[in-house]
């Protein structure tokens, strides 16, 4: 069981992200959970809604989706360094500079959801490998200090966000 993050184990940016992910009892399942709810609603877009933004300036929802991706590869690669007690202070990152680079609009999206599948599958991996003392340890990210128990519920919230953002921005759900 991957405790709760608090105050202190993350910096109050990704309030927002744990806040939509603190209700699972389980944060592994709601993991997987949350996946597929976001899977289920790309795949029943059509490609000009995937390539569209609702505003200039704004990604897609396949920008959104390979961000999502980006993302979730970089907090997991955090937390295996963190969990292995590695102290080197890492970067952050721009996401603003990553998602016209991907090219996201250009792939198709089964094999977008494909990879995502695969990914969430070896995040979930990840996190159920950790014990105690490996969730507990800490490192810093782009200035700011984070407890290895912190990133799936940022990771799951940070999904959750950006679908909440394509149902009511891109599709008027």
């Amino acid at each position: 069981m991957i405790p709760k993050p608090v105050a202190g184990d993350f910096a109050p940016y990704y309030q927002s992200y744990i806040s939509l992910a603190l209700n699972s009892e389980n944060i592994l399942s709601e993991l997987q959970k949350q996946h597929m709810d976001t899977i289920d609603l790309v795949t029943s877009l059509d490609d000009s809604t995937l390539q569209s933004s609702y505003a200039p300036g704004k990604w897609s929802i396949m920008e959104i989706l390979v961000h999502l991706m980006d993302a979730e590869r970089i907090f997991a690669y955090r937390a295996l360094r963190f969990a292995r007690k590695d102290k080197t202070e890492l970067a952050g990152f721009d996401e603003n500079l990553y998602a016209p680079n991907s090219k996201a609009n250009s792939k198709k999206i089964l094999n977008v959801v494909k990879e995502f599948s695969l990914l969430r599958a070896c995040t979930i991996e990840l996190f159920a490998g950790f014990d105690e003392e490996m969730l507990a340890q800490t490192g810093t990210a782009n200035g700011n200090l984070i407890r290895v128990n912190a990133f799936p519920y940022i990771i799951c919230g940070h999904e959750i966000h950006h679908r909440n953002v394509i149902e009511a921005r891109y599709i008027g759900k």
